[in-house]
């Protein structure tokens, strides 16, 4: 099979490389056949017969093949391979493969091989009357205007056919009346324009609407139509002006009304019907002013109030409101508007602020001055008499001073900025007027701090849980205490305070960041080495005079899964974890291969060891059991099978971080030596039966395979010297699943025991096997 895939790909790059020297060579084929189908025609009409229109010889025919090998549409068609003979192989549509040009050829590639020939087939796709004339719409709506004079000429749509030349749309038709005619403006044969005509003047009192249908002809034979629907509607002109209800109006409005008040509302009629009687109210007033303060509804003539009316700014504000009809063109009419703005008491009062001190120290004794206020207000009698006061619940006053609207805030209570170190204060002033306008204004009194609180610590003592085998250098745990205080007198400095310094202190390996409280240890901790210790951290802030307390750090150490799965069998001379088993081809499926046995020095979920096959060299013939480790066969083997097979067999512990480790188990299948020399024979008397190349071929690989064999005999033998029995290897202990958690449990209580004579134990693999040895005699 391998020879005769590698004959076939040399006869593809025998017949490449052949039309590439054509092309070298300049060899250029003109059109030699071209041929004509209508679209449309059914799958597999012969279009041609390609052998006799390039003349050649019949009787050759039978050693030679057709085939098309290139061209932008050679899906369409295909060719006898045997006698050259075109035909339709695909439903051709011209609209498609032309995409609507008038000339519709397709090129295409002819290959005649041995000898090579190339030759070009052009086929004209002819057009056929298979499509009608169509409107982009079915409808077309026209509006003129009844004053439209005669001859006035309207486009309409241009039907469009999808066919060419003589099938497509030749002319239009128009129903019969008596107000529009019909033109045709030719741009080309295939090109006309419909123009629809006024030839009466319409009048809408007498009719509305008028319904006409255009037809679209093609030149087929019989001809195809399309009809497309024409509503025209006739529109009315406008003639009337709006007239409002008044020339002018009049009216009221108090200052600092709310936004939306109606102020007035205007009216206007027009006597034209339709949308040449609907009223839209506008400004006709360019005071930018107005805009601001007022609004008006286009709709129903209502004046509101859009900002802000005030007495001081304006006494009167006149507006001109104009009122247009909807008609084309539209007609208009103005009114004018006059509003008086009635005066209230809208000043309030003002308050300035003069600082004493920008922030007031926590010890500052109470009747302490900070801010002097004074109050202004632009109205006058009772409107201008203002009273002032602050909010309460906090420690300041306000007392007036001898002059008029004067205060002065001052402490009433000591101060303490643990407690607050900030008072929003807030000033209201109210004026006696009806109603009373009020003004208020917040002031900020910032607490400067003194150094009187130690730092703290939130939790006291503090408990760490760190897992063995941190990394010497990092951080274990960060402390933070807080001081009440701020600025200089809240910055903290950290220290650890040392024990007596016993041999068990293991606090010496600690050190801690003065500035950030991170602790980092010095040395990698070990669970089995010591399970818990104590230190001490001294927080101190800076402060005159400064203060300081500390807190208690219990540090738990935790167990890790740090212990390699180690993998007792199987084991090669080099100290890799590999084994070679071998079987007999004749065994059943469900036959026991080997099991690989392996223990992890952990406890619980980090001991338990699960095995996976990660690699096979055929899946179908293996199978492993994942709990203890047995590799079995799936089926029996066949003449087919390879003789030798690698597994690899991973495993790995059920710790929170999986450890594993890798073994391979070559498996080889024993035949009797006849057997290989019977399939010598086989194999040569079929070689026989190929060409040289492949006989050549297959005398090589029979000898590198003879080689093999012999190799595999030898390696067997010398195996079988060293051992005569694998079924010994290992013995399973009790409520044994296939893991061993600390050491390999041994059957002792019922004498039974390994024979471990001529067999050497050695640790293969595992990250951390420097920790734990085997002795190679006894396990």
């Amino acid at each position: 099979m391998e020879a005769r895939g590698q004959r076939r790909g040399w006869e593809r790059w025998w017949i490449f490389l052949c039309f590439s020297l054509l092309v070298c060579f300049g060899q250029q084929v003109s059109v030699q056949i071209r041929y004509s189908v209508p679209e449309e025609v059914k799958v597999g009409s012969v279009v041609g017969n390609c052998a006799n229109d390039l003349g050649l010889d019949v009787s050759t025919l039978a050693d030679r093949r057709f085939r098309i090998v290139s061209g932008s549409n050679d899906a369409l068609f295909q060719v006898n391979q045997n006698n050259g003979i075109l035909y339709v192989d695909k439903h051709i549509d011209r609209d498609e493969v032309c995409d609507g040009n008038s000339a519709c050829l397709i090129n295409l590639k002819i290959v005649v091989e041995k000898p090579l020939e190339v030759h070009y087939v052009e086929v004209e796709i002819t057009d056929v009357n298979d499509h009608s004339p169509s409107f982009h719409d079915k409808d077309f709506y026209l509006e003129i205007w009844e004053n439209t004079v005669t001859g006035t000429r309207f486009e309409l749509q241009t039907a469009r056919d999808l066919d060419m030349g003589v099938n497509s749309v030749r002319h239009y038709q128009l129903s019969k009346n008596a107000h529009f005619d019909l033109e045709i403006k030719d741009k080309s044969d295939e090109d006309k324009i419909p123009f629809l005509v006024l030839k009466k003047a319409v009048d809408r009192e007498i009719t509305t609407t008028y319904k006409l249908i255009l037809t679209a002809v093609d030149g087929g034979n019989p001809p195809r139509s399309g009809i497309l629907n024409i509503t025209i509607t006739i529109l009315d002109i406008n003639d009337n002006h709006p007239v409002f209800s008044r020339e002018t109006y009049s009216v009221t409005l108090q200052e600092n009304c709310i936004t939306g008040t109606v102020v007035i509302r205007v009216n206007a009629t027009d006597m034209d019907e339709g949308t040449n009687s609907d009223i839209e109210y506008s400004f006709a007033t360019l005071n930018t002013k107005v805009h601001e303060v007022f609004e008006l509804d286009q709709d129903t003539g209502e004046i509101r109030v859009k900002g802000k009316v005030d007495f001081e700014d304006a006494e009167v504000y006149k507006l001109s409101i104009q009122a247009s009809d909807k008609g084309h063109p539209p007609m208009s009419a103005n009114c004018r508007v006059v509003i008086k703005i009635i005066d209230v008491n809208d000043n309030q009062p003002e308050i300035e602020i003069t600082s004493l001190y920008k922030n007031i120290p926590e010890d500052s004794k109470p009747g302490t001055v900070i801010y002097l206020i004074s109050v202004t207000d632009k109205d006058a009698g009772i409107n201008g008499k203002v009273i002032c006061q602050i909010n309460k619940n906090i420690p300041f006053e306000l007392k007036p001073s001898f002059k008029d609207n004067m205060y002065s805030l001052v402490t009433k209570y000591w101060l303490d900025r643990e407690t607050s170190s900030q008072y929003d204060i807030t000033i209201t002033a109210s004026d006696l007027g009806q109603p009373s306008l009020t003004a208020s204004t917040t002031l900020s009194v910032q607490i400067s701090d003194v150094n009187d609180n130690a730092p703290e610590f939130l939790i006291n003592p503090l408990h760490l849980y760190l897992m063995e085998n941190n990394a010497a250098g990092s951080s274990i745990i960060s402390v933070s205490a807080f001081d009440r205080d701020t600025a200089e007198n809240a910055v903290i400095l950290y220290h650890i305070t040392r024990d007596d310094g016993t041999q068990n202190d293991l606090s010496s390996f600690l050190n801690i960041n003065s500035e950030t409280g991170v602790v980092y240890s010095l040395k990698r901790f070990d669970f089995e080495t010591s399970k818990t210790f104590q230190f001490h951290v001294l927080a101190t802030d800076s402060g005159t005079p400064s203060l300081s307390s500390n807190v208690t750090v219990n540090v738990f150490i935790l167990d890790q899964n740090d212990n390699v799965p180690v993998i007792l069998y199987p084991v090669s001379a080099n100290g890799s974890a590999e084994g070679v088993e071998e079987i007999p081809r004749n065994v059943n499926a469900g036959h026991l291969v080997t099991k690989v046995r392996a223990y992890d020095a952990d406890i619980g979920y980090n001991g338990w060891l699960l095995f996976s096959l990660q690699e096979v060299s055929d899946h179908s013939l293996f199978s492993l059991d994942r709990y203890t480790g047995q590799i079995r066969t799936l089926r029996s083997f066949t003449e087919t099978d390879e003789a030798q097979h690698k597994l690899l067999i991973l495993v790995k512990d059920n710790g929170n971080v999986s450890l594993s480790a890798t073994a391979t188990v070559i498996v080889k299948v024993v035949e009797p030596k006849e057997a290989f020399a019977a399939s010598d024979v086989k194999n040569v008397v079929r070689d026989e039966e190929e060409n040289n190349v492949t006989f050549y071929l297959i005398i090589t690989l029979g000898s590198v395979s003879v080689l093999f064999v012999i190799s595999i005999i030898v390696l067997i033998a010398m195996q079988s010297s060293q051992s005569t029995d694998y079924s010994s290897k290992y013995l399973q202990g009790a409520n044994y699943d296939g893991t061993l958690c600390h050491s390999i449990q041994y059957r002792s209580g019922d004498k039974r025991y390994i024979s471990l004579e001529h067999r050497r134990f050695r640790i293969v693999s595992g990250s951390k096997d420097s920790f734990f040895q085997v002795n190679q005699n006894n396990g």
